[in-house]
């Protein structure tokens, strides 16, 4: 594995002397790109209300995301995924009640918005691009230590982007860059990830292979919350689901809550089951 890491950073420092150059200029012999994620934060949330002018969104919701839980969060349009998720990350703050977390500290939130504000015109690589996702740990005015370069390569590489390193952002596809973006997420360790529709507008290979990425940090006892509208994709791949409608319709364990009577009590139409057992195909009233 190192030799491979290693074989490929050489080709990446000849492909790109620019760039490299650039994340060279602050060695720190300290850093240590192998260390374990720390271990994995909670969130409680007790009767939170929040809203836009006079209009709610979310209404006294309230329940707990266990330390390293996979969770899913679905409803249909307006009903509140998208506050809820910047509540969770402290972008929003509640009108009412409140939001407490657990074992987080600084870079320990990881947040992939429907709405990330990049400039993708700006003349960045993709390696110096995810090597950002760590720029806590050198700070705003200083170039990232050249030890990270080989965990950016690892993460780029999880991601199949490893060919890309030296690719500027702005001649990345969609499903590109949202490779990319996943791989600054693994760089910058978050213990606690918030993913708005992060497979929106994917082709299937490259959905399918950022959900292999989920999965990895699941079982390293990352906690995690999705918001997402392909109740197939829930089924298969998160264990827990939260389902709203502004307020909590359903909060569990992803069987029991994807089920016929809650999915209309959250308004999003009728429900067909289909030949393939536990199978739920949502039809429009």
């Amino acid at each position: 594995m190192k030799q491979r890491a290693s074989g490929a950073l050489d080709a990446v420092l000849r492909a790109s002397a620019g760039a490299t150059r650039r994340l060279r200029a602050a060695l720190d012999p300290g850093f240590d790109p192998l260390a374990p994620a720390p271990s994995p934060v909670s969130v409680t949330l007790d009767d939170v209300t929040a809203g836009y002018g006079g209009v709610p969104a979310l209404e006294g919701v309230t329940g707990r995301f266990e330390p390293g839980s996979l969770t899913a969060l679905v409803g249909p349009n307006g009903a509140g995924k998208t506050t809820l998720l910047n509540i969770l990350a402290g972008v929003t703050q509640p009108r009412s009640g409140a939001r407490q977390i657990e074992g987080a500290g600084p870079g320990a939130i990881g947040y992939l918005s429907q709405t990330e504000a990049i400039d993708r015109l700006y003349p960045i690589s993709v390696l110096e691009f995810v090597a950002l996702g760590r720029w806590r740990s050198f700070g705003a005015f200083h170039s990232p230590p050249y030890a990270l370069l080989t965990e950016v390569l690892g993460a780029l590489d999880a991601v199949g982007m490893q060919n890309a390193a030296t690719n500027q952002i702005g001649a990345l596809s969609v499903g590109q860059f949202r490779r990319v973006l996943f791989a600054r997420l693994i760089v910058q360790r978050a213990r606690l990830i918030l993913l708005d529709e992060p497979f929106a507008a994917l082709d299937t290979a490259t959905a399918t292979d950022l959900l292999g990425v989920l999965a990895a940090w699941h079982r390293e006892g990352r906690t995690i919350v999705a918001a997402l509208h392909d109740l197939d994709q829930v089924r298969g791949h998160f264990p827990a689901t939260l389902l709203l409608a502004r307020r909590v319709i359903a909060w569990g364990e992803t069987g029991a809550v994807l089920t016929t009577e809650t999915l209309a009590r959250a308004g999003m139409g009728s429900v067909r089951l289909e030949a393939r057992p536990g199978l739920l195909r949502v039809v429009p009233s």
